[in-house]
């Protein structure tokens, strides 16, 4: 065998025979290529529809105190850990998590799955901006009247708090682009439109990512860096515009009372989970190809401050347009029909339809949508393609040839899983996987990750990876968070999430029970791997029950007889529990000393 780049072990024809081969992982061309990679990925959708509309329906500036405060003692100390995960075993979350324990080497799993059923619906939203982008060179702009042949009598120019009456911008959204049917008991038909626009986000997703961290790196150069002009350009135009600063205020003063709900904190940490990508596995997986000695924490503040300062940004954007809505309709900020993706696709093109060169807005704020969501789909997509090619490189490059194509298979397969999404019932299967995915699988994941890194490794022997990687532990701080802030707080916002949980809806409907069922078996495809990695793993290894139980808890990052960190000692980790799939596993040698970038 012979050590490749930052030591990856590459095994030789050979020796292809006797040892399981192992491709040799790449690493970004600059390290700043990482930093954007990972804005990018936090930085999405939620940024601008998410948060905005959580902030709307939690009391405006008083969701900013949870918020701010989860973002301080979760999101920071969490992503410090899976980036310090990441790139210290240099291998994608199902690996890593095998390997620092055993018993939840299901976790992994279940990041895994959980980002590609995201990602198969997430690239639907870059669908319906794409279709609101080839609108938006129409004049005049399509949901700017009630004159269309969608439309129907109870269309309205304005907006109105009746039940019997529609925006032109609703009935867009629901009668031309979806064609949405009246529930979810209706199926409809395929949306072709959406569908072969639904064929070219997932070409531009391929685009992005087919040749890895390589094509990856350089496309994050615009496409995280250009949507900040957009939003800046979009808040000069915003604040001058009449009734603007009535939106601003209603951004920034708290209702205190709002404080007292638990579902406000649930949503605060929920949002500070998906945005920044937490337990997703995303961000584990692309800090698997950085420098050895890469500064982690420089990285984990960056990353985790931007995106921040980006949904407060885009907060300002979005209320100063809601108070100029309100200006121009004489109806109060809170009483304008905000739901879910309606925010983006309903309330703020109405906002455009009413602005000076609309179509010149329209176009740069639904471009900037398809960037913010290009960024965070591909880092999903990279999951399962890092994860797959860890685990079976020799097999997939046996079936597929070239990395490219099995790229292709993969990005094929989750396309094909996203047409019921672009049929006519689509906006329900939609909100029925948000609510499913982003609220209650997140939360299992965000628990069992941090038991199985935090308690079970520990943190001491994470603060002592750390100290290898950059000649500096982890402080007191970030100790504490990983050792009792972080699991007090997501066991409680766990449990409170569970007695408060609310049956999923959209607008007025509330799903059947049969449709909560389905929801319900969308949240387990992910969260079933952790219960079902931990029985394998106690199945597999040898000795009586509480021997299993004390070696599934024992990383096999050490060396049980020198206690030293798991690349020391090179070579092949052969051990039976580590994988649900295969025995083996090839492990990096010690990587020569590396310069930071």
């Amino acid at each position: 065998m012979k050590s490749g780049p930052r030591g990856v072990t590459e095994v030789t024809q050979q020796g292809a025979d006797m040892e399981p081969q192992q491709f040799s992982r790449p690493t970004w061309s600059r390290q700043i290529e990482f930093t954007l990679a990972g804005i990018g990925c936090a930085v999405g959708l939620g940024n601008v529809w998410r948060f905005p509309y959580l902030c709307y329906r939690s009391g405006g500036g008083a969701f900013l105190v949870p918020y701010l405060l989860m973002l301080v003692v979760l999101g920071i100390p969490l992503l410090y850990m899976e980036l310090t995960v990441g790139q210290y075993t240099r291998r994608g979350p199902v690996h890593a998590l095998a390997i620092v324990c055993p018993l939840l080497k299901g976790v992994g799993l279940a990041s895994v799955a959980i980002s590609f059923i995201m990602c198969t619906y997430y690239n639907v939203v870059i669908t319906w901006a794409l279709y609101y982008l080839f609108s938006s060179f129409q004049v005049p702009l399509p949901w700017q009247n009630c004159n269309n042949t969608w439309n129907t009598p109870n269309c309205t120019n304005h907006a109105t708090n009746s039940s019997y009456s529609s925006t032109a911008s609703q009935e867009f959204f629901r009668y031309k682009m979806l064609e949405q049917t009246s529930g979810v008991e209706e199926t409809g038909e395929m949306r072709w439109e959406l569908f072969l626009i639904l064929i070219l986000a997932w070409i531009l997703i391929y685009l992005c990512i087919f040749k890895g961290v390589k094509s990856t790196g350089k496309v994050v150069y615009f496409t995280a860096l250009f949507p900040y002009l957009i939003l800046v350009a979009l808040l000069i135009n915003n604040a001058q515009l009449p009734g603007a600063i009535d939106g601003i205020i209603f951004f920034i003063v708290p209702e205190w009372e709002k404080l007292l709900s638990v579902e406000v904190w649930v949503n605060a940490a929920a949002q500070i989970f998906n945005s920044i990508g937490i337990g997703f596995g995303s961000l584990m997986a692309m800090s698997s190809y950085n420098s050895f000695n890469n500064n982690v924490l420089k990285d984990t503040l960056t990353i985790a401050i931007i995106n921040s300062l980006t949904s407060i940004l885009a907060g300002f954007v979005i209320f100063s347009a809601f108070g100029y809505m309100s200006h121009l309709q004489g109806i109060a900020i809170k009483d304008l029909a905000v739901d879910g993706p309606g925010l983006v696709f309903i309330v703020y093109p109405q906002a455009f339809a009413n602005m000076p060169v609309s179509q010149l807005w329209a176009v740069m704020f639904f471009f900037m949508l398809l960037c913010l969501g290009l960024d965070s789909e591909f880092a999903m997509v990279e999951v399962m393609v890092t994860s797959l090619m860890d685990e079976f490189y020799q097999s997939l490059i046996h079936i597929f040839k070239r990395k490219e194509l099995f790229v292709l298979a993969v990005c094929s397969a989750a396309c094909l899983l996203g047409i019921p999404l672009v049929m006519q019932v689509g906006i329900y299967v939609f909100q029925l996987m948000d609510h499913y995915t982003a609220i209650v699988s997140i939360m299992f994941l965000a628990f069992f990750e941090i038991l199985a890194i935090c308690w079970f490794y520990g943190v001491n022997r994470l603060s002592s990876n750390l100290k290898e990687m950059t000649g500096q532990g982890a402080n007191i701080f970030f100790m504490g968070c990983w050792l009792i802030v972080a699991p007090v707080l997501i066991t409680v916002l766990l449990i409170f999430s569970v007695i408060q949980f609310k049956p999923a809806r959209y607008e007025d409907i509330v799903f059947p029970p049969w449709a909560q069922g389905v929801g319900w078996f969308i949240a387990m495809a992910s969260i079933i791997w952790i219960p079902l990695g931990a029985i394998h793993t106690l199945w597999v290894l040898p000795g009586s029950l509480m021997q299993k139980l004390k070696l599934s808890i024992t990383p096999y990052a050490l060396n049980e007889k020198q206690k030293m960190p798991y690349y020391e000692r090179g070579g092949i980790i052969a051990n039976p529990g580590l994988s649900i799939i295969s025995s083996n596993i090839s492990v990096p040698e010690k990587p020569p000393a590396e310069t930071n970038f």
